[in-house]
């Protein structure tokens, strides 16, 4: 788990670095007709925290990993990361990543590594695990980073 947080650490900090190098003007530019903006791709980062925020915490409290899912275009739409400043959602996204990664450091290593047979997975995962197998909250953890590293990679292809 060290080494996961270490590196979920620097792409916070390296990401958060490049990411102000984009103009204000060229955040809400669509990298292609149908596809989200810079500002949208990271208001939905914020989105899956605050989600995910709510799961990590939840999980050391109980013996499943059932949560439920959100409309992810939907909480991007209605929130209007658009017309919100590049900046302030640059730093909300590394704020609350930041506060993320202090919670998760101290996690006890039991409920990091507790086997559940019942979880939701199959449906809430970037990285979808199969009903019928085992999962840890350490599992949900790394698959969250990764979702942030794939996203953050559409705005930083080098990252």
């Amino acid at each position: 788990m060290k080494e996961l947080l270490d590196d979920f650490q620097q792409t916070i900090e390296s990401a958060s670095v490049k990411l102000l190098r984009i103009p204000e003007d060229l955040s809400a530019i669509p990298r292609e007709k149908g596809k989200w903006s810079p500002k949208q791709i990271i208001g939905h980062l914020i989105d899956s925290a605050a989600n995910n925020h709510r799961r990590f915490v939840t999980a050391q409290f109980s013996d499943d990993l059932v949560f439920p899912g959100y409309d992810q275009e939907g909480w991007v739409s209605v929130q209007r990361y658009n017309e919100e400043p590049w900046l302030q959602l640059v730093q909300l996204w590394k704020t609350y990543n930041l506060h993320l990664l202090h919670f998760i450091s101290f996690m006890p290593e039991a409920a990091l590594t507790k086997l559940r047979t019942k979880h939701s997975l199959n449906q809430i995962a970037w990285r979808i695990v199969d009903e019928n197998e085992s999962v840890t909250l350490a599992y949900l953890i790394q698959d969250y980073v990764a979702h942030l590293k794939n996203h953050l990679r559409q705005i930083l292809p080098a990252l």
